[in-house]
């Protein structure tokens, strides 16, 4: 652990606000990781959209600018006022960003802005790719490589690998989940799958309800509807007395809802780059079937879950079946060598202080 204690900014996607019940797994590790560096005794400033947990004591970042409204957008003009909004906050903010004196940035924002300008300023930045490529943050990586590299940490080697092309020394910090919090219940377990995420194609909720049904199993699935044509379309027809949706859940509601589930169901119908719901899962103790896509592999063992062919509603239904083998105790076990908050925590401090340590060399 370094002995010096660091002045970080943290910047995150500032779309949504955060503060439980999360809108999904980043703003879960944005909360997480600004409040264990602050316990660490590091001086750490959050920029965050307004309504994020009061004691996060974020710099509010508003997107919400009025800059320029769709009805005054010129006709040529395919750009929303959302995207030109949020492209203004980052720009003000990082304009403003050295004025803090910070010791290193830590962007986990998944936007083009600070990239594209973290050479133009004098603070060390950290950027980590949390998801595989897309064409804005390529364009800014690739930009930004020609002039003169940068810092890139991403949540799995798989994901790193989809990166490769662009960022070839890329550290990787595999996501960690406070395990004193996700942890085994008390009580019985129910003879149900639980299936929890955002409500969008991408994670595919309405395969592992199809395969539930299948597999003669009961379902409970929770998220966030980001997406209410595909929700009406896929979901809503799929919901019974087999199948229940239980809203938006915080993470209280979520621990006690894994913890009671024979399996928790991991259908990415994309390349998931880490899969935090399976190391959720795990620590309370509770076998996954899931797609083997993306970084499930790495984290999924065979006597922990069961991977099955991407996109195969019978295959993950026969898995289903199946998953009374699995062992809970090795989901728990795996969890605590593996996804600890604190060692995630430990190698986020190591990689900040090294590189604030050498910014300062090269200055």
């Amino acid at each position: 652990m370094p002995t010096r204690h660091l002045k970080i900014g943290v910047l995150t996607h500032v779309r949504y606000p955060i503060i439980e019940p999360f809108a999904g797994g980043l703003e879960a590790f944005t909360y997480d990781i600004t409040s264990r560096l602050r316990a660490r005794e590091h001086d750490v400033t959050l920029f965050a959209a307004g309504g994020s947990a009061p004691e996060l004591k974020a710099e509010r970042m508003d997107i919400s600018s009025g800059i320029r409204s769709d009805a005054k957008k010129h006709d040529h003009d395919s750009l929303s006022s959302g995207f030109i909004a949020e492209h203004h906050a980052y720009m003000s903010c990082m304009q403003r960003i050295d004025g803090y004196h910070f010791d290193v940035i830590l962007n986990s924002s998944l936007h083009y802005v600070p990239v594209t300008m973290a050479g133009l300023i004098s603070t060390p930045m950290l950027t980590i790719l949390h998801t595989p490529p897309f064409f804005e943050l390529i364009n800014a990586i690739a930009s930004r490589q020609k002039r003169e590299g940068g810092f890139y940490t991403t949540v799995s080697r798989a994901n790193a690998s989809t990166w490769s092309d662009l960022v070839a020394q890329c550290a990787v910090i595999p996501n960690g989940i406070d395990l004193d919090f996700w942890r085994p219940g008390s009580g019985p377990i129910h003879d149900h799958a639980f299936w929890y995420g955002r409500l969008v194609p991408d994670k595919g909720a309405h395969l592992a309800m199809d395969a539930a049904r299948d597999a003669g199993r009961t379902i409970r699935i929770a998220g966030r509807c980001e997406d209410q044509p595909y929700f009406e379309r896929e979901i809503a027809p799929r919901l019974g007395p087999r199948a229940t949706y239980l809203g938006h859940l915080d993470r209280n509601a979520l621990v006690g809802e894994i913890g009671h589930s024979a399996v928790c169901m991991v259908t990415p119908c994309w390349d998931e780059p880490f899969g935090l719901v399976v190391a959720e899962s795990f620590a309370c103790g509770t076998p996954v079937v899931a797609f083997a896509r993306g970084a499930l592999p790495e984290l999924v063992t065979a006597e922990t879950g069961i991977l099955v062919e991407p996109g195969s509603v019978a295959a993950l239904a026969a898995a289903l079946v199946r998953s009374h083998t699995l062992d809970p105790h090795a989901c728990r076990a795996r969890a605590e060598k593996l996804w600890s908050l604190e060692l995630m925590t430990s190698r986020y401090e190591s990689l900040l202080d090294e590189i604030s340590i050498k910014a300062c060399i090269d200055a």
